[in-house]
């Protein structure tokens, strides 16, 4: 019998952090993400880029894939579905870090980057690699040594 085809979902399902007691980034990129203008009622289409220091919950993919398919049909301004949608995953991990970009697509000439983000109270952001970084054999990044580790 063949299953139930999936629905949008505003549910974000957790499991529980593999590595706690270690900071390590998690770097998630969401190409299709669509909402509504809520001037036009034309689509909006951004490239979500969500990273994020876990605590003691990570985000299950499946379940944020629905939750952002949920959407679609909402109309909501660029800076609104950015901070909602990171107040969202806060309040369902309560990372040590996150932080979300939402990279809009040109709508009349402009293009729309909102960037909104969450520390934990008392959290230091450490020097984490950026995506792509190369590590070298002591865990440091090349930037980071470029930088000279003060």
């Amino acid at each position: 019998m063949p299953s139930k085809p999936s629905q949008p979902t505003t549910a974000l399902e957790t499991f529980p952090n593999p590595a706690p007691r270690r900071d390590y980034r998690i770097h998630m990129e969401i190409p299709e993400f669509t909402c509504l203008c809520p001037r036009t009622g034309q689509p909006d289409f951004a490239t979500l880029v969500l990273d994020y220091v876990a605590d003691k919950r990570c985000v299950e993919l499946k379940s944020l894939k629905l939750y952002v398919w949920s959407y679609r049909n909402k109309g909501a301004f660029h800076e609104a579905v950015t901070n909602r949608i990171l107040d969202d995953l806060v309040k369902a991990l309560a990372p040590r870090f996150m932080r979300l970009s939402a990279r809009f697509y040109v709508r009349g000439g402009i293009f729309t980057t909102v960037i909104a983000e969450h520390a934990k109270r008392g959290w230091k952001i450490t020097s984490l690699p950026e995506y792509g970084e190369n590590v070298s054999a002591t865990g440091t990044s090349q930037a980071h040594q470029a930088r000279g580790a003060r």
